[in-house]
């Protein structure tokens, strides 16, 4: 699945983007199926919308997002419900739990929308992720690390072609950062699927592909 920009510029952000160096922002931009990509996105240059704009929950931008033949502004619903639900999944970096469900309630939500991951492989993937004894708590009783694993085991509990990921790492240690990293690869590569991750600083979380300045 291919993932076109065409000389983006988000309209809130106009006058901090408009004449400084981007690989993103006002330019031409082709991302093809399988690619690994790191955005490299310094604080205040747009990352968290940049990651709303792919995902379809942003139109307020100037330019053009398609993947394959979807045209993004603009499309229907159903299109961009289709787009959510079998070909981009994201690791939002504000979480976007229920607070008064349980971690397990949260994640059985999306596993009942998608069916394509058992609960014994989601039991498997808590227990990997040091998640396994926080089943029954409430979502709003986690902490920040505890919730950020919550929120990446849900988000590949779907079939994707793209995982988009924004700071997903951001509120956890380095040995919770292995095992997510670790998790997250595996199931990526499962999916034959591509991925965009967005942070502010360098890493070796994934071999990326492609390295851009956003």
């Amino acid at each position: 699945m291919q993932l076109s920009l065409q000389q983006l510029i988000p309209q809130p952000l106009r006058e901090q983007v408009i004449g400084r160096a981007s690989g993103v922002w006002q330019q031409e931009l082709v991302l093809n199926s399988g690619e690994y990509v790191f955005v490299k996105a310094p604080s205040g240059t747009g990352k968290t919308t940049l990651i709303h704009m792919l995902c379809g929950i942003r139109e307020d931008y100037d330019g053009a997002i398609k993947w394959d033949k979807v045209l993004m502004k603009g499309a229907k619903a159903s299109e961009i419900a289709s787009l959510r639900t079998a070909d981009v999944s994201v690791i939002f970096q504000d979480m976007r739990l229920f607070p008064d469900l349980t971690a397990w309630e949260n994640l059985e939500i999306k596993r009942g929308l998608t069916n394509t991951v058992s609960e014994q492989c989601v039991t498997e993937w808590m227990g990997a992720l040091g998640m396994a004894d926080k089943r029954h708590s409430m979502a709003r009783t986690l902490s920040y690390g505890e919730q950020q694993r919550i929120v990446i085991i849900r988000a590949l509990l779907q079939p994707f072609k793209w995982l988009l990921m924004d700071e997903p790492f951001s509120h956890l240690d380095q040995a919770n950062i292995n095992k997510a990293a670790k998790l997250i690869g595996d199931v990526v590569r499962q999916n034959n699927a591509g991925m965009i991750l967005a942070d502010l600083d360098d890493n070796s979380f994934f071999p990326y592909t492609q390295t851009i300045l956003l």
